[in-house]
């Protein structure tokens, strides 16, 4: 059983939501996450997406385009990005680790080497929002060769037949974006969601974990009813912006406690 299979069924087991905190890769100092990652882990987060910096990000607002622009500053690569997940596992954090990135760096860097890598590093998975199932097929593969997951988005206006074409394509979990448009923190989740979910669950038995817009102890409360996993990521971006360095560990300790009602 992968590490995140095995997150989620221990979760379910328990009664219990998983919070997936994500974080840009080198921001909003260079190595922040080897300190930022193992207080949100010990405050109760249980799988982490580390974001991959691009001049590109296509499916992200304004929040996390800040952070991308700082870590890009910072000279961020992919390599260093898988760095830091062996560092994070040095550091004896046991949660999944999961990159999101665009294709482009990872097409250039060599898909298969990408794959090797993240598996020699600790890593778990590949979370990649422009990559579409019809394109997916060599990382699939490499993925699969190396023990990793896929993880593929379905979005409320994702037509029936292609939710079962990436329920197909996906391993790990479905992220499942949860209203139109691009990342950002909202102050109320989509009055559809539910049905959204239910359309996807027809398809799949992966756990569902909901993306975009989740901000709030109330929001997270809200998916935790519906589906088995939301992601938090401009909010904590946010939060992050308006921390001290010296308090930046604590404080999003502190977050991720409120977001789970602790």
């Amino acid at each position: 059983m992968s590490r995140i299979a095995a997150t989620f069924t221990r979760l379910r087991a328990a009664g219990q939501v998983a919070l997936m905190p994500y974080l840009t890769v080198g921001f909003p100092e260079r190595d922040s996450a080897l300190t930022l990652v193992p207080a949100m882990a010990a405050a109760g987060a249980s799988l982490f997406e580390l974001g991959v910096p691009f001049s590109d990000p296509l499916a992200d607002g304004a929040t996390i385009q800040r952070a991308t622009q700082v870590a890009l500053t910072h000279g961020i690569t992919l390599a260093d990005c898988l760095a830091t997940v062996a560092a994070l596992r040095e550091r004896a954090v046991t949660a999944p680790l999961l990159l999101m990135g665009y294709y482009n760096p990872l097409l250039r860097y060599g898909v298969e080497r990408a794959c090797r890598e993240l598996a020699a590093a600790g890593g778990d998975g590949w979370i990649v929002p422009d990559l579409p199932p019809e394109e997916a097929g060599e990382l699939r593969a490499a993925t699969l060769a190396h023990g990793l997951d896929l993880i593929m988005f379905v979005a409320p206006t994702t037509p029936e037949a292609r939710i079962a074409e990436l329920a197909r394509t996906a391993s790990g979990f479905i992220y499942v974006v949860a209203l139109t448009g691009v990342t950002g923190a909202r102050q109320s989740m989509a009055a559809n969601l539910g049905e959204v979910l239910a359309r996807v669950r027809r398809y799949t038995d992966l756990p569902l974990v909901v993306g975009f817009g989740i901000s709030r102890p109330e929001h997270v409360a809200e998916v935790a009813r519906l589906a088995d996993g939301a992601i938090v990521g401009s909010a904590l971006i946010a939060h992050l912006e308006g921390l001290a360095p010296d308090l930046a560990a604590p404080g999003v300790a502190a977050f991720v406690r409120a977001l789970l009602g602790n």
